[in-house]
C-alpha cells in the first residue's frame, strides 16, 4: 500500500490515555502550557483524580472518566484529537504480581483498541513501553534499543508484564509496517517525581513514606541489585519531543542511565530525610508470594534519542530525591520524622 510521509506535528488536540495517572498528568500540565489542548482518558484505577484536579477548571483541558478497553469512547476521542499519548496500563510490581489477568487485558486488548482507531482514522500515536521488555540480564551494560531480551519461566507472575508491553511493542510495528499507522515507541525506565505514589511498590516514594513515618525502611532481596532513575519533567520532555518530531515506526529509550543501588537508595533517603528508620531487608516470596523474580541491572542507553531529538535528562538524582521528598511531606501533611 502506498504510503503518506510522516510530518512532524505541534498545538493541536493531544489524547492521553491514562492521563489521570502520574506520567499523564504532568504531560497534561506540559501539553497545556505549550498550548496543546489536552483530552484525558483515565478509569481512575490506578490514576487519582488530585493529579488533575488543578487543571479541571481549564477550558481546554477536558477528563473523560472511562476505560481505554471501551471500544466507542476510544473511537469517539481518537476521532476528535489530532495525536495520541497511549500511557494507560497496569502499573507497578505488586499490581502486576496480585492481579496478572488484570495486566494482561489492559495492556494488550487497550493497546489493540488505541491502535485500531488510531488507524483507522490517521492519527499519530506515541505508545509508552518499558524497560522490563529487557527482561532478566546478570550484565551491569547498558541496553540500547536492539539489545535482545532475557526472560525467566512463565510461572514466574512478573513476566508477564514485561510479556504484555512486548506485545504492544510487537502491534505497534506491525500496524506500522502493514497499515501505515504513525507511531513512536517508548521505553521508560524508572520515572519517578512528585504525585508518584507508592501503593503499587514503587521503590522511591515507598522508601520516602517509610523514612518520613518512623518506620522500617523494606529493602527486597539483598539490595544489591540498581537502578536508574529519571525525573518525570525529564521523562514528559522526551514524550511531547518525540512525538512532535514526526519520527515513526521507531523505538526510543527514555531513562538516566545514572546508577544506583537499591540499599544505597535507602541509605541515601533516610539521610536526606533526617530519619531513624531501621532498613531491614526482606525476601521476594515473603514479601510478593511465589512467582515474582527480580532483574539485577537496567541502564538504559539514550544514544539514539540524544541523536534523533537532542535530549537528556537535565534533573539529577539529588533533584528527584529532594522533589519526592517535598511532595509526600506536603500530600500526607508529614511531621519531621521520628528519630531513634
Amino acid at each position: 500500500m502506498a504510503r503518506l510521509p510522516f510530518v512532524a506535528v505541534s498545538r493541536g488536540k493531544a489524547l492521553i490515555t491514562g492521563g489521570a495517572g502520574f506520567i499523564g498528568s504532568h504531560l497534561s500540565e506540559l501539553l497545556l502550557g505549550d498550548g496543546w489542548e489536552v483530552y484525558a482518558l483515565d478509569d481512575l484505577s490506578t490514576g487519582d483524580l488530585r493529579n488533575v484536579a488543578h487543571l479541571e477548571d481549564r477550558p481546554e483541558y477536558h477528563l473523560v472518566v472511562e476505560s481505554v478497553l471501551n471500544p466507542a469512547v476510544v473511537n469517539e476521542l481518537v476521532l476528535k484529537c489530532d495525536v495520541v499519548f497511549h500511557l494507560a496500563a497496569a502499573v507497578g510490581v505488586r499490581l502486576i504480581v496480585q492481579e496478572p489477568v488484570r495486566t494482561l487485558v489492559t495492556n494488550i486488548q487497550g493497546t489493540e483498541t488505541v491502535l485500531e482507531y488510531c488507524h483507522k482514522f490517521g492519527k499519530r500515536v506515541l505508545v509508552a513501553s518499558t524497560s522490563e521488555v529487557y527482561g532478566d540480564h546478570r550484565e551491569e551494560i547498558p541496553f540500547d534499543e536492539s539489545s535482545r531480551r532475557i526472560y525467566g519461566p512463565t510461572t514466574a507472575r512478573r513476566w508477564a508484564y514485561a510479556e504484555s508491553k512486548a506485545i504492544d511493542e510487537f502491534l505497534a510495528l506491525a500496524y506500522h509496517q502493514e497499515r501505515g499507522l504513525d507511531t513512536v515507541i517508548v521505553r521508560l525506565f524508572n520515572t519517578v517525581g512528585p504525585k508518584q505514589s507508592g501503593q503499587y511498590g514503587m521503590v522511591i516514594p515507598t522508601f520516602v513514606e517509610k523514612a518520613l513515618g518512623g518506620v522500617p525502611i523494606e529493602v527486597h532481596g539483598d539490595g544489591s541489585q540498581t537502578r536508574c532513575f529519571c525525573h518525570v519533567a525529564d521523562t514528559v520532555r522526551a514524550l511531547k519531543g518525540l512525538m512532535e518530531s514526526g519520527i515513526s515506526g521507531e523505538i526510543f529509550n527514555v531513562g538516566n542511565s545514572h546508577q544506583i543501588s537499591i540499599m544505597r537508595l535507602a541509605e541515601r533517603i533516610r539521610e536526606l530525610t533526617g530519619s531513624g528508620s531501621e532498613i531491614v531487608t526482606l525476601p521476594y516470596d515473603q514479601v510478593y508470594g511465589q512467582g515474582i523474580e527480580d532483574m539485577l541491572h537496567r541502564i538504559p542507553a539514550i544514544d539514539k534519542i540524544r541523536g534523533a531529538i537532542g535530549w537528556e535528562p537535565q534533573l539529577d538524582l539529588e533533584r528527584i530525591l529532594a522533589d519526592v521528598i517535598e511532595d509526600v511531606r506536603a500530600r500526607d501533611g508529614a511531621p519531621e520524622p521520628i528519630k531513634t
